[in-house]
């Protein structure tokens, strides 16, 4: 079968498919941008302000990743009911989505501001004095964005179930473009610290809640929301969404753990190490963006094939997906290896510390095209497919005896400092994809469908 010539009847054409991933590709572009921007703007203010930053930063990913998981649990829910042609219940799982989001984010939101500093302490430990007053600083305050994270999550998966994707792009784009300028006034033009990066941040994403909320109770038909003060829990459908949507949170939660357990012992090399383990991220990035685009609009599409129960067309658009995603990777990297000097250039980095980041950034790109979208677009697939308990599964095993434990043994024990967790990640992408393709072709994914 010719994967790209989509089959007569299919529910995605290339025309739909293009729809649904161009505005998540720049979507993700703008998220990741920002972040780019904010490090470059931040590294103004010194190396002990970017490591502050970045080491908040990594803890912010972790809350961001963990609702955008538990939005993806709603969207599959959704996704299913729709594709079984059941439009009233696939509303009633958007709306569970949304208010079981702003609850549990909202309390989440006061446990951070207050257990702040501690929460600092143990994820990073022994840190320079003005690297914990930036870090403190800024989580303080980025830490009232929780809840319009994850409102915001909730209501853009509830357009991408019904491809419409273009509309969070949106929203995003002029958000971030006013956080952007946000940002630039405060810090060059107010002469602020940290705060100058952080509360332009909160406003943007307050702003990017409340338009997606308003126009998903209004304009988005398939799906609309209904917004009542007063709210009943369906259980029913609440724990659904929450079957598929608990084990991808755990898994990406922990995952980001991971990655915060993996930035305290990276802190231990001192500011430079943590200075171009953060440059080297917020650039390196941008080599997998298409993947995190792809992946996104994956799960949705096969909700949608599982819940019309045509598994045949859900192995057509895994192979088509990993087909774009081997592709876009050689491409987006080529350019980034073009640009690297460029970028570096800008955040007026140490010779050595931009040495360090220039490997970084070289070494995720060729890993990115040549084993990144086996290890993490196949279980997009399985996710969509309802079989989101064995991703967590294997995930956290590899994660924690790969990523962490090769990590402390290649950078620490070993010697060879920062880039040797860069290793222990790169080995742990080789490990999941081998048990990921294992586990398509034995077809247990396919016993997973949740309605």
């Amino acid at each position: 079968m010719n994967i790209f010539k989509t089959p007569e009847g299919y529910l995605y054409s290339n025309r739909a498919l293009l729809y649904l991933f161009l505005p998540l590709l720049v979507e993700y572009a703008l998220e990741f941008f920002v972040g780019l921007a904010d490090s470059i703007m931040v590294a103004s203010l010194g190396e002990a302000a970017i490591s502050g930053v970045s080491l908040v930063d990594f803890l912010m990913q972790f809350l961001i990743f963990s609702f955008s998981a538990l939005a993806t649990g709603g969207a599959v829910v959704a996704g299913q009911y729709l594709g079984d042609k059941k439009v009233g219940q696939a509303q009633n799982a958007a709306t569970q989505l949304v208010w079981f989001s702003t609850i549990s984010s909202t309390a989440l939101m006061i446990v951070v501001i207050i257990l702040r500093q501690f929460l600092i302490g143990i994820l990073f430990g022994h840190i320079e004095a003005d690297v914990w007053y930036n870090a403190d600083m800024y989580l303080y305050i980025v830490a009232l964005s929780i809840p319009f994270i994850a409102i915001y999550n909730a209501g853009a998966a509830i357009f991408r179930t019904t491809n419409k994707a273009a509309f969070p792009m949106q929203v995003m784009l002029v958000c971030d473009i006013l956080n952007i300028v946000g940002n630039a006034i405060c810090i060059y033009y107010l002469g602020w610290d940290v705060r100058g990066v952080a509360i332009p941040t909160v406003i943007s994403r307050m702003m990017a809640a409340i338009l997606i909320m308003y126009f998903a109770a209004t304009k988005n038909e398939r799906l609309s929301i209904k917004l009542k003060l007063k709210h009943k829990f369906d259980t029913i459908i609440l724990k659904k969404v929450l079957k598929v949507g608990i084990p991808y949170g755990i898994e990406n939660g922990l995952f980001q753990l991971g990655r915060i357990l993996i930035l305290s012992l990276v802190s231990t090399f001192g500011t430079m190490a943590i200075a171009a383990n953060s440059v080297g991220y917020a650039i390196g990035i941008f080599s997998v963006l298409p993947g995190f685009a792809v992946n996104l609009g994956l799960t949705a599409i096969i909700s949608n094939c599982v819940g019309a129960n045509d598994y045949e067309q859900a192995r057509y658009y895994n192979k088509k997906c990993l087909s774009l995603v081997f592709i876009s990777h050689i491409i987006i990297n080529l350019i980034i290896f073009a640009m690297l000097p460029m970028v570096l250039g800008i955040y007026n980095l140490s010779a050595q510390t931009a040495q360090m980041a220039t490997e970084m950034v070289i070494w995720h790109g060729i890993f990115a095209i040549i084993i990144w979208p086996l290890s993490f677009t196949i279980p997009a697939t399985f996710r969509g497919a309802g079989d989101s308990k064995s991703v967590m599964y294997i995930s956290l095993a590899v994660m924690f005896t790969c990523r962490i434990g090769l990590s402390y043994v290649i950078a620490d024990w070993m010697g060879v400092g920062v880039f040797g967790t860069w290793i222990a990640m790169f080995i742990d992408w080789y490990v999941r994809a081998a048990i990921y393709i294992y586990r398509y072709f034995s077809n247990k994914w396919t016993e997973y469908r949740v309605v």
